[in-house]
């Protein structure tokens, strides 16, 4: 379907997000959450530092098909991967929608993610918490198809961290390329050019690197410029924060 086209679903879903928005009653509806694998080496970790966050402050959870993927039907990535938090989670598991799992099981599905290359969300409702933890496909998710296919970058908040490149480190193999859902990164004449502008620190990138040229670090309040790296790496920073119920 042509961008310009919007379908009945999406326009129903975008409806929705306008009348929250105008209202006030959530800043925005998705956060981009980045992927563990990309900010440091554990001997076990969730995928997402800040999922991890939400998993260990949250009272319930439990796991369901993507409504999106379910829907549309685009693409052969995992349905089962949909996580819920709290009341949202007990709501869906007493209606027979979503069943609770484990955290060993929860973590084998993150990283599953990671591998199909789908981008963590977290979605918000007017009470302004986390009530779900997405692994996005930029053809099915709706708020991924909002951003990239109709402009609305008001609904999508981005990660507290960004991509960091190494140039020289850099072996232009295209791999981040094709892993990259906001055209942060293009191949132009074989060689890569990176636009920090529209990274939104998912990590995607970083995961599939060969050369190590690639990390995330958090974004500094003060810094607009396009960022490089050359020389060794810092130790990126920890997330910090909880969240309530």
């Amino acid at each position: 379907m042509p961008p310009n086209l919007m379908d009945d679903w999406l326009k129903e879903r975008l409806h929705q997000y306008d009348e929250w928005l105008a209202d006030r009653r959530i800043p925005f509806t998705s956060k981009v959450v980045p992927v563990t694998q990309s900010l440091e080496k554990k001997q076990w970790v969730l995928p997402t530092e800040q999922v991890f966050c939400f998993l260990k402050d949250a009272r319930s959870f439990s796991v369901a098909p993507c409504v999106c993927r379910t829907h549309y039907k685009r693409c052969d990535n995992p349905i089962d991967i949909c996580f819920f938090l709290n009341d949202v989670s007990d709501k869906l598991v007493e209606k027979g929608y979503a069943r609770r799992i484990s955290i060993d099981e929860m973590a084998d599905k993150l990283h599953l993610a990671n591998e199909y290359g789908l981008v963590h969300l977290t979605l918000y409702n007017p009470k302004q918490y986390p009530y779900a933890i997405c692994s996005c496909c930029s053809c099915c998710c709706h708020d991924l198809q909002l951003l990239l296919n109709y402009d609305r970058n008001d609904l999508v908040a981005r990660s507290e961290y960004i991509a960091v490149w190494d140039e020289e480190l850099c072996s232009n193999c295209g791999l981040c390329v094709d892993r990259c859902v906001f055209e942060a990164r293009t191949m132009e004449k074989g060689e890569i050019k990176y636009r920090p502008d529209k990274c939104y620190g998912c990590g995607l990138c970083v995961t599939v690197c060969p050369s190590d040229a690639i990390r995330l670090e958090r974004k500094s309040q003060n810094k607009t410029k396009e960022i490089k790296l050359t020389g060794s790496p810092a130790k990126p920073g920890a997330y910090s924060g909880s969240f309530d119920d």
